[in-house]
């Protein structure tokens, strides 16, 4: 057992301490050889691509270009561990219920397809066949299309998403949660009717044009480390880098490349942030709000602030907009956003003193009740001084899961547009459903209110990543069949219905034979570049399928003769899902062509060339008063005599979404644990507590009903008073499913209203 301890890390992202993480996380998958071999190989052109985050490589066809967590994704995939029938034969599913997360993917790659036995509470081996037949039959028998689930993680590769939202929408439903309702959906919502794309405008590139990168709550130092590489160039060449995080992030503060010899030899680092605000959780609108301002009064002092000739041909709504950021008192902005009228001020002078500027933004944008109003006040910000469509500039979301963009450019979604299911009628014959589906939240409560029977995942960890933890475990266990297509055990395999599954397939690291060649497949980054990747591992086991061929396999077995879909011949060469991908998708076009180039090819995004699809054909200034009504505003007015914190949750360093890599979060200063709490030592002081005490976490929401997690570590934290931070997925269960994003439905993660009890245990 590690020991647990804090001890507060003084050194930059990367660097040794990255080396030493990587080095680890080969030796305890048992694979230091093969593993080293494995990531050698990685984005050569007969290599394959990084099964972990969405940010772009430079140049795909490189040698390998150093990633920590990229490191730790390919090891645990291809790790020498197996979680086989001998696993399941031991333990029943109520005693692997009782292990931790990061115990359940530990014991390595699943070998065999599985079937849930109730009489013995285990798990057993199953045939294919016999598997597609068993989801077949419970598909085949609802009453109603609607009543059955197709989730889908961000890892499918287009390929196999294409044949999956295919399939689905000739079975007859559009019920397409996925991973985008988790994390970006409110960038698509926010992006679409302002500027008429869902997606970032700016290409890799344009970050070597920037005169200035704004970074609204985004730890690229855990979550995408290669985008360090990127802000390392740009502050070297003179770039200010201004970044909003109520956290200090290390990766945020100072960087040493692991690639850059000097800089390893000497110790040495480079700074990123050349500006750092630690704003309130959610006070970025008002952050935004305030420098906005700041824009137009020195534009109404100086006459040349604004872009004025790129707002009267390309925009509309500057007006009212205008008249509301006008009327925003700075005392409102300063309580709000937790930023001082001069910091604001300031930040907006970075803004107006760089030509060219770019902002990014993650999930700690995202994840907020108001997430939608903010990203459109973020994308005002860039328009007032014509920072879209040119470049050194534009909007960039930067996605998580590698191909969460693809999938969504692919037809995973719930409510598709009328264009795409037009085509799909077209080129197959059959009539689409036109009703919308239900997303990730929705699903959770048709399953939990007995509107759904069948609960199907293309990848992922639902009942880990999902919120309200407790209310998705009933509505999982509710359903007639639950069925998880995985390269690992996970929570979701043990918290199931009354029959279950568990598929097992190729990871992306893994050689795919389908008659005899190997096969590719592609997938889009958080910058519309679409490129192949190739597995060079051998398979963990000779019984695992690929994506692709389940998803065919499960399609023939469900539809037969009633779909004119060669399913079969599909899943042996995907060469020709790329050909059914290009007769629906135009911007597909010579698909398999151009995607054979070392590096792929971008997608058209019409924002970044100045050609505007929505319905005035310009772009569209959007209004938003800073938000006075915040579930945390409500819990303090219900709650005068107790300190009532918003708390977000977060991944540690050892991390990537649900999947748990270690217990430690080096970055942060936390060791062999992960139930920890960072709160500001004042606050710790007003509770009468004492660092390192243990407490309890309760949700105060207005249906009051009791969400609590148990047993946290406080830990005195640089972090702005009133908020706190803890890692998810131990905190889901405070999040309520009714928190949610308005216009977009993300669960609010980011910005939920607790009270702290000391742990009973030691009370007095």
């Amino acid at each position: 057992m590690k020991e647990e301890k804090i001890a507060f890390y003084k050194g930059p992202a990367g660097g040794w301490g990255a080396l030493n993480s990587v080095k680890n996380a080969l030796l305890r998958q048992d694979i230091p050889v093969k593993g080293a071999k494995t990531l050698l190989a990685a984005n050569q052109p007969d290599g394959f691509d990084c099964p972990g985050c969405a940010w772009p490589d430079r140049n795909h066809a490189s040698t390998f270009e150093f990633c920590e967590n990229g490191v730790k994704a390919v090891a645990a995939e291809a790790t020498a561990r197996r979680a086989g029938p001998e696993l399941f034969a031991r333990h029943k599913v109520s005693e692997l219920a009782q292990q931790s997360d990061f115990w359940l993917e530990d014991q390595g790659r699943l070998t065999h397809p599985m079937v849930y036995d109730a009489t013995s509470d285990r798990y057993r081996p199953i045939g294919w066949d016999e598997a597609f037949a068993l989801v077949a039959r419970h598909l085949n028998a609802l009453p109603d299309p609607d009543e059955a689930i197709f989730y889908t993680s961000g890892r499918t590769s287009n390929e196999a998403a294409f044949l999956y939202q295919l399939f689905v929408r000739e079975f007859g439903t559009n019920n397409f949660p996925d991973c985008s309702n988790m994390c970006h959906e409110p960038s698509g919502s926010a992006m679409r009717p302002q500027i008429g794309v869902g997606k970032g405008t700016v290409e890799l590139a344009d970050f070597e044009k920037a005169d200035a990168i704004f970074i609204f709550g985004q730890n690229p130092g855990t979550n995408h480390p290669r985008m360090l590489g990127e802000l390392r160039e740009a502050h070297r060449r003179g770039a200010r880098i201004v970044s909003f995080n109520p956290l200090r992030e290390r990766g945020l503060e100072r960087f040493a490349d692991p690639q850059d010899k000097l800089e390893m030899a000497t110790f040495g680092s480079t700074p990123i942030s050349t500006h750092y605000f630690q704003l309130r959780v959610g006070g970025d609108l008002a952050a935004v709000l305030g420098m906005m301002k700041h824009v137009l009064e020195q534009h109404d002092a100086h006459g040349d602030v604004l872009d004025l000739a790129f707002i009267d041909e390309h925009t509309t709504g500057l007006a009212s907009l205008s008249e509301s950021v006008r009327a925003a008192a700075w005392p409102l902005l300063e309580e709000e956003s937790g930023l001082s009228e001069a910091q604001m001020r300031g930040a907006a002078d970075v803004y107006i003193g760089a030509r060219n500027v770019i902002a990014c933004w993650g999930m700690g944008i995202t994840q907020h009740m108001h997430s939608v109003a903010t990203i459109q006040m973020i994308v005002n910000l860039l328009m007032l001084r014509g920072n879209i469509g040119r470049p050194g500039a534009g909007a960039c979301p930067v996605r998580g899961h590698s191909n969460v963009q693809g999938d969504r450019t692919m037809g995973i979604w719930e409510k598709p547009p009328a264009a795409l299911l037009d085509r799909l009628r077209d080129v197959y014959g059959f009539e689409p459903p036109r009703a919308n589906g239900v997303d990730t939240v929705e699903a959770i409560r048709h399953m939990r209110d007995g509107k759904a029977k069948v609960f199907f995942a293309l990848g992922g960890n639902f009942a880990a990543a999902t919120p309200d933890t407790y209310e998705t475990w009933k509505a999982l266990q509710r359903c007639d069949l639950t069925v998880h297509v995985a390269t690992k055990l996970n929570r979701s395999h043990v918290v199931h219905g009354r029959e279950a599954l568990i598929l097992p397939c190729l990871g992306r690291t893994e050689i795919d034979m389908q008659d005899g060649r190997p096969q590719g497949v592609t997938v889009e980054d958080s910058m519309s570049m679409v490129h192949l990747s190739v597995g060079i591992n051998p398979p963990a086991s000779e019984h695992l399928l690929s994506e692709p061929a389940i998803v065919a396999r499960l399609a023939q077995a469900t539809l037969g003769a009633r779909s004119r879909v060669p399913w079969t011949g599909l899943a042996r060469d995907y060469a020709l899902i790329r050909d059914e991908i290009e007769k629906v998708f135009p911007d597909f076009a010579r698909f398999n062509q151009r995607v054979s180039v070392p590096g792929g090819f971008r997608l058209r995004n019409t924002a970044s060339e100045r050609v505007w699809r929505t319905p005035s054909a310009k772009a569209a200034f959007q209004a938003h008063e800073v938000p006075r009504n915040t579930p945390s505003h409500r819990a303090r007015e219900r709650m005068p005599g107790r300190i009532v914190f918003t708390l977000l949750t977060t991944r540690s360093h050892d991390q990537y979404n649900t999947t748990i890599y270690g217990m430690d979060d080096r970055y942060r200063g936390v060791f062999g644990q992960r139930r920890v709490v960072f709160i500001h030592p004042e606050d710790i002081r007003a509770l009468g507590m004492n660092d390192g005490d243990w407490v309890d976490i309760r949700t105060v929401w207005d249906d009051g009903q009791e969400r609590r997690a148990d047993r946290f570590r406080l830990v005195a934290y640089d972090i702005p008073r009133g908020n706190l931070a803890a890692y998810y997925p131990e905190t889901n269960p405070l999040v309520p499913l009714s928190a949610v994003a308005a216009n977009a439905g993300t669960p609010t993660s980011k910005s939920i209203p607790v009270v702290l009890d000391l742990h009973e245990a030691l009370q007095p």
